[in-house]
């Protein structure tokens, strides 16, 4: 039995995490909102700091690094600059909205891949030693070149969809590595693979490495939010989840277009979205929330605002 004391105390701890989760990112909750920001997809992209004024998303995820292991970013009309002869974007306005989301509570990762793009390694070597150049450039290594400047990311996303499926693996563990070098602060694997399972490009990836969260597209497929309940397949991820990832406690999350135009299909509304996660959130432990594809879209189609608000009215 517990003492009115402990019982006291349990409340509190309870109700503390609650806060937590309604105030800034924690990757135990389930309701954290994480949105795509740098493809300008809607064509009404705001400056980064901007969508940080409020507490609307908790994940933000730069788009793209789509070269690697020869590095090209493209952020759209983000960072348009470079490094002085050299093809390398350089982003001070970024690198300070990226310290200013920080600061309210939201963490910035950077996604590696995308829909186009020239991107893929030869060899575990080729990728042990580009995790190397990722540290420096954009964790807490040192390079003559830093697109984010002193900017310190807390991650990155794999979001692989075309290529070979070489090296991934001993890219995550080398990376891991370093996160482990720097105590002071957590840093988190992700990625986002398509729904159909397994992952096409990431699947032997998906198991055999650690990841954090796993941001699943259910959308442009036949396994999509347009087809709940019929053909949407997040039991096969929560399986995943539960006996063949190497970090048990990994969350998913449920990917969904910004707006109507954000994809080709699989777009659903606030209300059916809605309803689609509160049934997923009472079956489902593997919950980490929902992403979406991207920022401009959804803040532009109202998405945003309910996941945010809906997030917030939970108990």
């Amino acid at each position: 039995m517990f003492s009115a004391l402990q019982l006291s105390l349990l409340i509190l701890h309870v109700c503390l995490a609650l806060h937590v989760c309604a105030k800034q990112f924690n990757v135990n909750c389930n309701s954290n909102y994480v949105s795509y920001y740098g493809q300008n997809s809607a064509r009404n992209q705001k400056q980064l700091g901007e969508y940080c004024k409020d507490a609307t998303e908790d994940v933000i995820v730069l788009a793209f690094m789509n070269g690697f292991p020869n590095i090209l970013l493209n952020f759209a009309n983000a960072c348009e600059t470079t490094f002085d002869g050299s093809s390398l974007l350089h982003c001070p306005n970024i690198a300070k909205d990226i310290k200013y989301c920080q600061s309210q509570g939201k963490i910035v990762v950077i996604s590696m891949g995308g829909a186009s793009g020239a991107y893929g390694f030869l060899d575990d070597s080729d990728a042990s030693s580009f995790a190397d150049t990722v540290w420096n450039m954009f964790f807490k290594g040192t390079a003559t070149q830093r697109p984010f400047d002193d900017a310190v990311l807390d991650g990155i996303d794999l979001d692989i969809e075309g290529g070979s499926n070489n090296g991934y693996t001993a890219f995550i563990s080398r990376l891991r590595s370093h996160y482990a070098s720097d105590p002071s602060k957590k840093y988190y694997i992700a990625s986002a693979p398509q729904c159909p399972f397994p992952d096409a490009y990431l699947g032997s990836t998906l198991n055999s490495a650690w990841f954090d969260m796993v941001y699943v597209q259910f959308y442009n497929n036949y396994c999509g939010l347009n087809a709940y309940p019929t053909w949407f397949n997040y039991d096969d991820w929560d399986n995943w989840a539960k006996t063949k990832s190497v970090n048990k406690n990994v969350k998913i999350f449920i990917g969904a277009p910004g707006s109507p135009s954000a994809a080709s299909f699989g777009y659903v509304d606030g209300a059916t979205l809605s309803n689609i996660y509160n049934d997923v959130r009472a079956k489902y432990t593997s919950l980490g929330g929902i992403m979406t594809w991207d920022v401009s879209q959804a803040r532009t189609s109202g998405l945003a605002s309910s996941i945010h608000g809906q997030f917030r009215a939970l108990p």
